[in-house]
């Protein structure tokens, strides 16, 4: 094993920036009822480490695997509201926008990359429409997705596919069909390009379509924006469905923050959520996933010494002959401060090695992360989730610091709600919210957890946060809470 002092970090807390991501993935199942295309809707908090997959599915290198990502992150989305349908419930106004987007991105693939195809004469005469209306439409096989609905483009409907264009208004042309016309025609539409393309598929191959970073430019006071996401969702079990009743291997997936859909209310919500939701979780009953297990991974490759299999555990990082206070591991103290996410476990052991090496001393024979260097980490580590949570929650609840500033004067990581409510009316006498909804709130985030006495079914007493247990809702006669531990060093919070 090499000595820690020999390396800079352990990972980046983002996906994007994180070497280690590919050598160190760990397949989550999330993942796998994903790729097995048993659940469309992947839901985390935000570090969770959706985008880890996302990215994974998109380096996938096989003959018969063909995946198309989407993020949005410089979208036209006012070209995208224009195709909103009229008279409809608005939670389905986008659904078939959406459906001709992914058809569009899946003729993308059938097109340009999956040189298996055509299968058979059936499915040449289905790729020749489809090419024809591409390259009529969009002057070139591989149309740039994120200019699919520009109004200054021509739907060339005839005579690639059979469409009633009695709706349209006189004197539209059959062949140049403007784009802001979609909507009155594109139900049709969308089943004859469905038709065409799951006929093109090969039932050999897997084809998948994949949507992330949605929550860029999220409005909480948007209601388009809560709709938009809506319909993607609805569009994608659709044609998930479709494929599958079609026998092909098609599936159109959707990464989104579970805060995000927490928010969501449509018909069908309950449907989704019960069938086609894989959540991502570490270190709770639900998983067999462990931030011990992703770090061990990143150990073995930076620590691993060239030609020698033995593996790397964390007890080969950390020392844990020795207990941290309150009886503690070294591993249950640091995942007590993290909202069991990659991110966080990661930051944590930057930040550990850090105050390792300031203070590494070659000859006191120290070779493994102490008590001292965890303790030391802590106010690094606290600021970086205090930031995490601010570009989390500030959109959402806007009053958010001003109730950590309440918090913060309380002074201790635990209070009653009496002490809430004085230091709340005390500071903010013009807030607008009650003091039952503020907690109500922090608790949303997880920035605080109730007490939850034993007895009734739940075991021993204990305080619930939400990231632990996502479907306790917040009991309203609670009378104790207590901080995150994580924030206890940003908010200097004492532990009485």
């Amino acid at each position: 094993m090499k000595p820690l002092s020999s390396i800079e970090q352990f990972g980046a807390i983002d996906a994007d920036n994180d070497d280690l991501l590919s050598s160190c993935f760990e397949d989550h199942e999330a993942y796998l009822d994903l790729l097995s295309q048993k659940k469309f809707l992947i839901l985390g908090r935000k570090g969770s480490g959706k985008t880890a997959i996302f990215k994974r599915m998109l380096t996938v290198r096989q003959y018969d695997f063909f995946c198309f990502g989407h993020t949005f992150s410089d979208y036209p989305w006012h070209y995208h509201d224009l195709q909103a349908r009229i008279g409809i419930p608005n939670f389905d106004k986008f659904t078939h926008s959406w459906k001709y987007l992914i058809l569009m991105t899946a003729s993308k693939i059938i097109l340009n990359y999956d040189q298996s195809l055509p299968i058979d004469a059936k499915s040449m005469d289905y790729m020749m429409r489809i090419e024809q209306f591409v390259v009529d439409t969009y002057g070139t096989r591989d149309p740039d997705v994120t200019q699919i609905f520009t109004p200054t483009r021509f739907l060339k409907i005839k005579p690639n596919f059979q469409i009633d264009l009695k709706v349209l208004k006189a004197g539209i042309s059959p062949e140049q069909v403007p784009m802001p016309e979609l909507p009155k025609i594109v139900q049709e539409l969308n089943a004859n390009l469905l038709t065409h393309i799951i006929e093109c598929f090969n039932p050999n191959n897997s084809y998948y379509i994949l949507f992330d970073q949605l929550d860029l430019g999220f409005d909480p006071g948007n209601p388009d924006y809560s709709n938009r996401l809506i319909g993607l969702l609805l569009a994608c079990r659709d044609l998930n469905l479709a494929a599958k009743d079609m026998g092909k291997k098609f599936f159109a997936a959707v990464f989104l923050r579970d805060d995000i859909y927490d928010r969501l209310q449509f018909e069908d919500k309950n449907k989704i959520t019960e069938n086609f939701v894989s959540l991502i979780e570490w270190d709770t009953p639900r998983t067999n996933k462990t931030l011990k297990q992703l770090m061990e991974r990143r150990f073995n490759v930076l620590l691993g010494a060239e030609g020698k299999e033995d593996k790397i555990t964390w007890s080969d990082v950390f020392d844990e002959s020795k207990e941290m206070p309150g009886h503690q591991t070294k591993y249950q103290h640091i995942l007590d401060r993290t909202y069991l996410r990659p991110r966080d476990a990661i930051k944590f052991c930057n930040s550990i090695l850090k105050q390792y090496k300031d203070s590494f001393n070659k000859d006191d024979g120290n070779d493994k992360f102490q008590n001292t260097d965890i303790h030391n980490a802590r106010v690094e580590y606290s600021i970086y989730l205090s930031n995490e949570l601010d570009d989390e929650i500030h959109k959402q609840i806007p009053n958010y610091k001003d109730y950590i500033g309440v918090l913060r004067k309380l002074g201790s990581w635990q209070f009653t709600i009496g002490d809430f409510e004085r230091e709340f009316n005390a500071s903010l006498p013009n807030s607008d919210k009650s003091v039952q909804e503020a907690l109500y709130e922090l608790y949303a985030f997880s920035v605080i957890g109730f007490y939850r006495p034993g007895g009734r079914g739940f075991g021993g007493s204990e305080y619930v946060f939400k990231y632990k247990e996502p479907q306790t809702k917040f009991d309203s006669s609670a009378a104790r809470f207590r901080v995150h531990p994580g924030l206890i060093e940003v908010l200097g919070l004492k532990r009485v």
